[in-house]
């Protein structure tokens, strides 16, 4: 997929949807498997890495540039966390003060220059807020950073307009450069045929739905105890589900330009599914 030997993934999706839960514990099913990874957090709450270094407050990119200055070493910005994962946090602004985009570009280009991106590296993953494909959010994929996109989407509308509306982004960059679209992750929310919805959905942007992550408790619990489900309970169905995850990342060939649909085809979809009746039905409530 890309020129060089490390392959650079953006996890996109919208706010709440379970994208950096659903990194970390993908990031540990490839370095259990014996893959070198750094996961580079691209949101102003810097929780993209707590899982993998057991709940520590990863201390960021700008905050040590705004505390130290421009001399400083790579070790001063980045931490090992679960079976080696190397760790980095953008961080955002002050409060009110300035784009938190613009983190993710003095993030990527500071790692560049330290030398973070060594060629013992097999991936490196940017884990962007929400649903942003735009201003410095958009860095990943706009300067050819990451190659290839992942949506984590569930069956719930918001998700999917979310999903639509990242893909137009995508698009946009796939036709300047070489970003392509992986698949769509759906970490379920146990919405009624959520698993033929996204297919359909995927189906739709000229996609694949690469894994379904099915809802599991174990997950909130490994959190609690500040792990990914793969540390806290390595035995447990969940855990494969996360390494099955891995894997098919790691053998995907599928790479594509989506083709975002228009409103009325998205909400075309959400009605043959009965999702539009559900949400008329909660109002009449």
């Amino acid at each position: 997929m890309t020129e060089n030997k490390i392959r650079q993934i953006a996890i996109y999706g919208k706010g709440g949807i379970g994208k950096s839960t659903t990194t970390q514990n993908l990031t540990a099913g490839l370095v259990e498997s014996g893959k070198k990874v750094m996961v580079v957090g691209c949101d102003p709450k810097a929780d993209s890495t707590r899982l993998l270094l057991g709940g520590l407050h990863q201390r960021t990119v700008l905050d040590t540039l705004r505390e130290e200055g421009e001399k400083i070493e790579l070790n001063a910005i980045m931490r090992t966390g679960f079976q080696g994962t190397r760790c980095v946090e953008s961080g955002g602004p002050e409060p009110g003060v300035g784009c938190a985009g613009r983190g993710i570009i003095t993030s990527i280009g500071l790692l560049e220059r330290l030398g973070a991106y060594t060629e013992d590296l097999d991936y490196v993953f940017y884990d962007v807020l929400g649903d942003v494909v735009c201003g410095g959010f958009a860095m990943p994929i706009r300067e050819g950073k990451a190659k290839e996109i992942y949506i984590v989407a569930s069956g719930e509308m918001m998700a999917l307009y979310a999903a639509n509306n990242i893909a137009k982004g995508i698009q946009k960059y796939a036709l300047k450069g070489g970003v392509r679209l992986g698949g769509i992750i759906c970490n379920s929310r146990n919405v009624d045929r959520e698993f033929d919805l996204l297919k359909a959905f995927a189906k739709e942007l000229g996609t694949q739905l690469i894994h379904f992550i099915p809802r599991d408790n174990i997950v909130q619990h490994a959190e609690i105890r500040k792990k990914t489900v793969i540390e806290y309970n390595p035995k447990s169905s969940q855990a494969n589900e996360y390494r099955e995850l891995a894997k098919d990342i790691e053998e995907n060939e599928m790479f594509v330009i989506p083709k975002p649909m228009t409103q009325e085809r998205l909400e075309e979809i959400l009605f043959e599914y009965g999702l539009m009746d559900n949400i008329e039905d909660d109002y009449r409530i």
